[in-house]
């Protein structure tokens, strides 16, 4: 996808640029965007939405923008574990997956 995209930002004109380049983050934005109402952190819901994004279709990143909607209790409160808890629930074992191992690795990255 983001290779799609650095060729469209290549034929953009100048008047296009902005709507070219705001349609191709829309997807990481979005998951972004859910991870952090969801109750993660800004560098941590960055980190896994940028993995996430190359993972899991469309479909199942719109379920994932929609996880703060489960948020029930102050999102400073939430721990990566009860996130991962709440993700579970969506009933996809393919979201899980992706979630719980960019989880891991992004807390290890941001550790080194």
């Amino acid at each position: 996808m983001q290779r799609a995209c650095a060729r469209w930002i290549g034929l953009a004109g100048t008047t296009g640029l902005l709507v070219t380049l705001s349609a191709c983050a829309t997807p990481e934005t979005r998951v972004r965007d859910g991870l952090l109402n969801a109750g993660l952190s800004r560098p941590m819901a960055s980190c896994m939405a940028a993995r996430m994004v190359d993972r899991l279709s469309l479909l199942q990143l719109r379920r994932i923008g929609r996880l703060g909607d489960l948020r029930d209790e102050d999102p400073r409160q939430m721990t990566v574990d009860q996130f991962l808890h709440r993700a579970h629930a969506l009933g996809d074992p393919e979201i899980w997956a992706v979630m719980s191992s960019s989880a891991a690795i992004c807390a290890i990255d941001r550790r080194g």
